[in-house]
């Protein structure tokens, strides 16, 4: 067995690396997510919004985002912007996959607000509240929650598209596993510890929402009174 051989002694040998490498890209996920949250927000406001001139910069940016490759955005950031205010590497990464994530997550918001039966502002606003604060208390808390699970899914993949920041030197997952392959000649044992890292964080992430998703009963939506 000197394919099991291989991976005891790259664990034994390698792991508090990888872990610590995991802690990296949990962290520089978090961070990313976060933003990308913000600028999700903003870019369905812009998106569902009567002014053409906010839907034309949220059509140009999503369309920009979604129409390049992540690899050439994170590149652009860090050897572009990055270099004019002096960024480091772990907060252009973050930066880059905060902007991609971003454009994702705006088109689930959007999607999920006008899902929202046009009744549920009508009602509220013959109750005497104005466009701004039907949106806040009525609309958007039911859009949060109808979009949880395409959410969980687009965190998913960023963790994942996360491994792409190791090509501007951020000591991820990815990253790691390229230097102890470069040590050892094993790629393929070695690539293969890293992959049960990924799975690990992914299923305790998964489980999380699913978590959140039982808590917030998002498979059963009610409706919400307006009185």
């Amino acid at each position: 067995m000197v394919f099991l051989d291989n991976i005891i002694s790259i664990f034994s040998e390698h792991g508090i690396a990888f872990l610590k490498a995991s802690w990296m890209t949990i962290s520089i996920t978090a961070i990313s997510l976060l933003f990308a949250m913000v600028i999700g927000i903003i870019f369905a406001a812009f998106k569902i919004s009567t002014s053409k001139l906010l839907n034309r910069i949220a059509d140009i940016y999503i369309g920009i985002i979604r129409g390049t490759p992540l690899i050439v955005q994170i590149m652009f950031l860090y050897y572009g912007l990055a270099n004019i205010v002096n960024l480091d590497s772990f907060t252009a990464g973050a930066l880059a996959l905060g902007v991609h994530t971003g454009a994702y997550i705006a088109e689930i918001f959007r999607g999920a607000v006008q899902s929202i039966d046009r009744g549920q502002m009508e009602a509220a606003r013959s109750l005497g509240m104005n466009y701004s604060l039907a949106m806040r208390r009525i609309i958007f808390p039911q859009a949060f929650k109808r979009s949880i699970p395409a959410l969980a899914n687009q965190f998913i993949i960023g963790l994942k598209d996360s491994s792409l920041v190791a090509y501007i030197a951020v000591t991820d997952l990815y990253n790691t596993a390229l230097s102890v392959q470069g040590e050892n000649y094993m790629p393929f044992e070695t690539y293969f510890v890293v992959g049960i890292y990924y799975l690990i964080i992914v299923l305790i992430f998964t489980w999380v929402a699913n978590l959140i998703e039982k808590k917030l009963d998002v498979s059963k939506p009610k409706e919400v009174r307006v009185a």
